[in-house]
């Protein structure tokens, strides 16, 4: 059975990918490792390179005639321009990559008769929640090009899946962090822990953006999930569609509680040995002072479970960026 990752050089797809390929899948990873890295893409698996919104990358991954000649049994789509705050000022660059890049494979998808897809969305389609937990009856709200994309390709989804044979489901999922694997670390420069962990190894202090929300800390409280435990998500719900079980068209992938930026540097401390006071600064505009879901319903259809307390999340993330820096 093969299954085609798109995104599968990225952090958050090469777990998916190893964790696919430890199911006893085979995979074919579609990347134009413009943000991905090669060296992620575990070597059992076949890598297309190329872009998602160019049909003939796609036809490489998912066979080159018509329906029903390819044995992949489906995608799990990652790629994508994934920077909220950058997708303000690239708005059309965003709406390419995600949007019709989703156009795009979904008709390759069809035209192969490719029937199951697995899409990883997210919690940024709800913008800033007004509600202590979010549930996937939440009004979306997204604030932001990147959400706006995401929810768009949730629609693209949908519609196809009324006019044609297509059994899917979307995955939104909150702050990811820490690492399944030390050779496979969190790349993005806008994220927590690199930041954090950045800092820590390049002489410098980590920064805290406002520590005067209405929170027991003051600062800024969020659901972080580790990156191992959401691959793990994937693969099941992989495995549900082969099954032909009836998914909802939306899960979160939620813990249920939150934690606070200053919890996180607290984390960060006790697992490096490093002692460091963070430095305060303005708050980021637009950041909500709580963000947290329930994933009450990807437990009950995918086994859903956050299986990695905070100290293990910034312990695997840092033993994965010392390996990065050649330090283990």
């Amino acid at each position: 059975m093969t299954w085609v990752v798109t995104g599968g050089a990225g952090y958050i797809g090469a777990h998916v990918a190893r964790c696919l390929l430890e199911s006893g899948r085979d995979v074919v990873v579609v990347d134009d490792l413009s943000s991905g890295v090669e060296s992620f893409v575990p070597d059992k698996a076949r890598l297309v390179r190329g872009s998602i919104t160019d049909p003939a990358t796609l036809d490489a991954a998912l066979g080159s005639g018509g329906a029903g000649d390819t044995g992949v049994q489906g995608v799990v789509h990652l790629a994508g321009f994934k920077y909220a705050g950058v997708s303000v000022e690239r708005p059309l660059h965003t709406y390419e990559q995600n949007v019709t890049g989703t156009q795009v494979l979904l008709g390759r998808m069809v035209a192969h008769g490719v029937t199951r897809l697995v899409f990883s969305s997210s919690a940024a389609t709800y913008g800033s929640p007004d509600v202590d937990l979010v549930t996937e009856a939440t009004p979306t709200r997204p604030e932001s090009p990147y959400g706006e994309s995401k929810l768009i390709g949730e629609w693209l989804i949908r519609d196809v899946a009324r006019a044609a044979t297509l059994n899917h489901t979307s995955l939104r999922y909150f702050n990811v962090v820490g690492s399944g694997y030390p050779d496979v670390h969190d790349v993005s420069p806008h994220n927590l822990f690199p930041l954090v962990l950045k800092a820590l190894t390049s002489g410098g202090t980590p920064q805290v953006r406002g520590v005067d929300y209405p929170t027991p800390d003051g600062s800024c409280v969020r659901d972080y999930v580790h990156v191992q435990d959401i691959a793990l998500a994937h693969v099941a719900a992989a495995e549900a569609l082969e099954r032909g079980r009836s998914l909802e068209p939306v899960y979160n992938l939620g813990s249920g509680q939150g934690l606070s930026v200053l919890e996180i540097m607290a984390a960060v401390r006790r697992v490096t040995g490093i002692p460091f006071d963070p430095v305060i600064t303005e708050r980021r505009p637009g950041d909500p002072a709580r963000i947290v879901a329930s994933g009450e319903l990807a437990a009950r259809d995918l086994d859903w479970v956050n299986r990695h307390d905070v100290d293990e999340m910034v312990r695997s993330a840092w033993a994965a960026w010392r390996h990065a820096l050649g330090e283990a």
